[in-house]
């Protein structure tokens, strides 16, 4: 899952993003519109978390646009606690969901976790390929029935790879789906993750590197 926390404030949206990875999931910052805007833009996010008072360009306006221009992203608005015309406004702009400031973190994850799923009803409820069973919303794996337990990012690369359906997927769209930004693109991380996931589902190996394109499930 990638999150993007469009949030002015500094302290807070690095310990929300924090808390966020600690949860398992990818997460970009922006700290004005504008720049969220850019962002949504050029990266697939399944959820944004949208101050509704950004400087530079209003969270209405990022959300307007987002709205148009990528309808698959979720947007949970933030809202000055209280302000029931501010939800009202949000809502009515096309945000999928809001929290009120304060709020608690568990309250937000557990809202983010709920569009993520909204958005999941559309698709498959479990991704298959050979004996492999992933069911995307309990997040659980199984090889020939047997359960395996994979790392956050291990299970974020058998996702983009399940839903490539053996075609070869590229180490750029892996490392656009399951890390954040801050990923260096040549660092071996992506390399040791699929090497993990390679050990943990067993024999016969199922994961081919293609020379050139990436990787794909045999």
């Amino acid at each position: 899952m990638r999150v993007l926390i469009a949030e002015d404030e500094l302290r807070l949206a690095a310990t929300v993003a924090r808390g966020l990875r600690r949860e398992g999931m990818a997460v970009d910052v922006a700290t004005d519109g504008s720049e969220a805007l850019y962002k949504a833009r050029v990266t697939h996010y399944d959820v944004v978390v949208l101050d509704r008072d950004l400087p530079e360009l209003h969270g209405d306006d990022v959300a307007r646009a987002l709205v148009e221009e990528k309808p698959r992203t979720k947007i949970l608005m933030v809202t000055a606690a209280g302000r029931v015309d501010q939800v009202v406004d949000g809502l009515g702009i096309g945000a999928d969901d809001y929290v009120a400031k304060p709020f608690r973190f568990a309250e937000l994850v557990a809202r983010i976790r709920a569009l993520t799923r909204r958005r999941e009803e559309l698709r498959r409820a479990v991704l298959r390929h050979g004996d492999i069973e992933l069911d995307v919303a309990r997040r659980d794996v199984r090889r020939g029935g047997a359960p395996i337990d994979l790392s956050p990012k291990e299970l974020g690369v058998l996702e983009v790879l399940l839903e490539a359906d053996g075609a070869a997927v590229s180490i750029g769209t892996l490392l656009d789906r399951v890390w954040d930004e801050n990923i260096d693109p040549w660092t071996n991380t992506l390399r040791m993750t699929v090497m993990g996931l390679r050990r943990k589902l067993g024999e016969p190996a199922v994961i081919e590197t293609v020379r050139g394109a990436g990787y794909r499930l045999a």
